[in-house]
């Protein structure tokens, strides 16, 4: 009898695997994805060997599917499943893909086989050894999860599965991540993440999804966050003794409901709305005197899981506060009951030394802001002079010479503070939002101190939102933490200097650790729990641990109070001695840093005297006349001469490609005599298109510039030769790859080929001899292939042997002959002929 109540479990679902179903089916999809074929495939190729081997007939092992259809379950267009996929599935050598034209030529049909699990048919324990029911349970789960839906003939329609309507660019993706989080998903739905050391900034689930897809953390991270904007994945925290979110937990519901289990209706929906539009608020953290928004629609309600406790999200920082009251202190001094002089003093709260003009009392008897005046003359203003004086009046007036009564100067940044207070928090909607837990705080500020305050509040927001690169998000992180400072001193009516305790403990970020998001052990970007905090605090314990047990090892006998001053000696020793050391880093740090420094200014010094050693020697280049024709300031070869020397070249190449199989390489003659009838051929063709081109230009235009025209008919005459190069290499290749060489080795990779252990049961088989033809013609080809550069090689030695290169002479030897011709009739005629 089992010890409890047994959940209810859907029958037949899809989803509803058990532990040896979804071990087995988990063990067969992790091989597939791990044969080496598809290392470096896309997702979309990798997810459609699963697709094809979730639909593989057990008897005949062949799968008939159109492309379009294999692209739907897959969440791609028939194009790309045609142009990418199905070349991508023949590459990896994993299927064996024979195809069927459709109307304009593409392939429409597709008959596949997945050789892993043909191969493993009847090989005992072997995990692709599939049988014929675990076939049709992975194709029921393929379905749920990822089936497109289809209309029956008779009108039924079946929906498709939780992702198939997800299609487009990285629907591949997460179509794969879902399935691999349902096949390791326990019947609660929870998935089990991975462990050892993970990105802290993406956290282990974001690192368990990339673990499963093999990608990067931050790829997965994107992927999860997708899938949980479909409600498909949840990704929570639970609660932990102090009661913080840290632990996190990513869940399935969709297993968890077909299993008869429920996700608990308390989680918090990840990618939550912030609660004001015009900022943008990361933690989505209440505001003070409201309760946090925690509904959200699930993918599956209903009964909480038993073994699941409160759960919050890890991005919605709300949970983590108290729904209290805001903390204001009344920023106005209560009326004066009595008269006495010492009431309504205002927040500063200290004892008057004597009574100044204008204090406490305004002019017209009512209650006026607390503050105090600087000491005056005697023969100043009393209380009630002067009622309707304003003090600008007054400023304008005596105060403007900056003195009172007597020739004492007066401060000048005491009236200008007092004039400029504002009561009211900066117009800056990013200050309003940052300084709103310490407005009581902000009204009792002098207006420079306000001035200094509102400074420091814009470089620290500045600052954090560099730091976590959150746009708009830093006036929030900012609040948060004057919570945080107020929460720690008791509440504003405990600050009696604010001025000093905004500069120097409100708007300062705590760092206890090295971690640069760290704000007095709690994370800026997730508002949990500073991970290197606890780590550098384990490590404090540690050694502390440590050093406890040397002592007691060394010094058995100690009482407890000796035991704790020789335990704080040696601890305050190691003190000093990392302190020392951190110093000693630190100095070297600094040597390393400006040895870098020297060293990069060293380089980029010898780099700019190379710079302008390479100028210099380019200019000099630039001043030489061309070898060939003479032409001043042509940097050593004009255009028209190089294109010449190109043109020489690539004749030469072509004869000698023709050589390869037209003529006896043992035999120079017959060599030269197929070079001699290459270079003809390619001289008819450099005639023809010199000739077209003469016949575009204007006889005046050639004659303008005879310079440019040559080139222009020397560039014409390297494209007619390279325009027939191709021709000749596709030509030797095709002789060449019916030679007794290639022809064997077509036949030797047909036989091993049609001898492999696969096609053993059927040989003489349309897929035998299908494959075993392929595999021969790429043989012919790479044999081909090595032909020609094994025989171009040996032509370029015999002719290297045979000739020697004659050296052009120097144009200054040629000035006389060129001298004597004339500009006018042989350059222009050369052209124009």
């Amino acid at each position: 009898m089992p010890a409890g109540p047994v959940p209810e479990r859907a029958a037949g679902h899809p989803l509803s695997l058990g532990s040896d179903a979804r071990a087995r089916l988990g063990g067969a999809v992790r091989m597939l994805l791990d044969l080496d074929g598809l290392g470096g495939a896309s997702d979309a190729v990798r997810l459609a060997v699963l697709v094809l081997a979730s639909r593989t007939p057990s008897e005949t092992g062949v799968v008939e599917i159109y492309t379009s259809e294999l692209g739907r379950w897959i969440g791609a267009s028939a194009s790309y499943t045609a142009s990418e996929v199905v070349p991508g599935l023949r590459r990896s050598g994993l299927v064996c893909v024979e195809t069927k034209e459709g109307e304009y030529g593409q392939d429409d049909g597709l008959k596949c086989k997945v050789l892993p699990l043909w191969a493993a048919q009847d090989v005992v324990g072997h995990p692709l050894n599939l049988a014929k029911k675990e076939y049709a349970t992975l194709q029921r789960l393929l379905e749920a999860v990822m089936g497109p839906g289809w209309k029956h003939k008779d009108g039924r329609v079946t929906p498709a599965g939780l992702i198939g309507t997800r299609t487009g660019r990285g629907a591949a993706t997460d179509r794969l991540a879902l399935l691999l989080l349902v096949l390791e998903a326990r019947e609660t739905g929870r998935v089990r993440q991975c462990g050892g050391a993970v990105d802290t900034k993406r956290g282990r689930a974001a690192a368990t999804v990339a673990r499963l897809l093999g990608c990067t953390a931050s790829a997965g991270e994107r992927v999860l966050e997708r899938l949980e904007a479909r409600e498909l994945v949840l990704r929570v925290r639970l609660k932990t003794g102090s009661g913080l979110r840290s632990r996190s937990r990513v869940m399935v519901p969709a297993v968890a409901a077909a299993h008869g289990r429920t996700v608990a209706d308390d989680v918090l929906e990840d990618r939550a709305q912030a609660l004001e539009p015009e900022f943008s608020d990361p933690d989505v953290a209440a505001r003070a005197g409201e309760a946090p928004e925690t509904e959200t629609e699930l993918q599956v309600s209903g009964v909480p899981v038993t073994d699941v406790a409160d759960v919050a999200d890890p991005d919605v920082a709300a949970a983590l506060h108290t729904d209290h009251p805001h903390l204001v202190t009344p920023v106005l001094p209560p009326a004066l009951s009595a008269g006495f002089s010492g009431e309504g003093r205002g927040a500063e709260g200290h004892r008057p030394e004597r009574a100044y003009a204008g204090e406490d009392q305004a002019a017209d008897g009512g209650t006026a802001a607390a503050g105090s005046a600087p000491p005056v003359a005697e023969d100043g203003p009393l209380r009630g002079e002067k009622p309707e004086e304003s003090p600008v009046e007054e400023h304008q007036g005596q105060r403007d010479a900056r003195t009172v009564a007597g020739g004492r100067p007066k401060a000048v940044g005491w009236d200008k503070a007092r004039r400029q207070r504002r009561v009211g928090l900066p117009a800056r909607p990013a200050l309003q939002v940052a300084l709103e837990p310490v407005q009581g705080l902000w009204v009792q500020l002098s207006g420079w101190q306000q001035d200094q305050v509102q400074a420091a509040a814009e470089a620290e927001i500045k600052r954090l939102e560099g730091l976590l690169e959150h746009q708009d998000g830093g006036p929030r992180l900012l609040a948060n933490r004057l919570t945080d400072r107020l929460k720690e001193t008791g509440g504003e009516a405990l600050v009696d200097r604010p001025f000093p305790w905004l500069m120097r403990r409100g708007l300062v970020q705590r760092q206890a650790c090295t971690d640069r998001r760290c704000d007095d052990g709690i994370r800026l970007d997730t508002r949990a729990e500073c991970e290197m905090c606890g780590n550098v605090i384990h490590i404090r314990r540690a050694q502390r641990a440590k050093i406890a047990a040397e002592v007691d090892r060394e010094l058995p006998g100690l009482t407890e109070g000796e035991r704790r001053r020789v335990l704080e000696d040696r601890l305050r020793e190691q003190a000093a001695i990392e302190a020392e050391d951190l110093a000693w880093r630190q100095e070297h740090a600094r040597m390393e840093k400006a040895r870098r420094d020297a060293a990069r200014a060293a380089a980029q010094e010898r780099a700019e005297h190379e710079r302008q050693a390479a100028a210099a020697a380019d200019a000099v280049r630039q001043a030489l006349p061309c070898e060939d024709c003479g032409l001043l300031r042509s940097a050593g070869l004009c255009e028209a001469c190089g294109f010449g020397r190109r043109t020489e070249a690539a004749i030469v190449e072509a004869g000698l490609i023709a050589a390869t199989w037209s003529a006896d390489l043992d035999d120079p003659h017959d060599v030269d005599a197929v070079t001699a009838h290459v270079r003809a051929s390619l001289q008819a063709d450099i005639e023809r298109a010199r000739h077209e081109f003469l016949q575009l230009m204007e006889p005046r235009a050639l004659e303008a510039d005879p310079i440019l025209a040559a080139s222009a008919l020397a560039f014409a005459a390297l494209q007619a030769v390279q325009q027939a190069l191709p021709n000749y290499r596709s030509s030797a290749l095709a002789r060449l790859g019916r030679t007794d060489e290639a022809e064997a080795e077509a036949r030797r990779a047909y036989k091993t080929e049609q001898g492999r252990h696969w096609y053993r049961h059927n040989p003489n088989g349309a897929d035998a001899v299908a494959a075993a033809t392929g595999k021969a013609e790429a043989a012919r080809q790479r044999t081909a292939e090595h032909l020609l550069a094994v025989r171009m090689q040996q032509l370029r030695e015999q002719l290297a042997a045979r000739t020697e290169q004659a050296a052009v002479a120097p144009w200054t030897d040629r000035l006389p002959e060129l001298a004597a011709r004339s500009p006018e009739g042989d350059t222009v005629g050369a052209v124009i002929a």
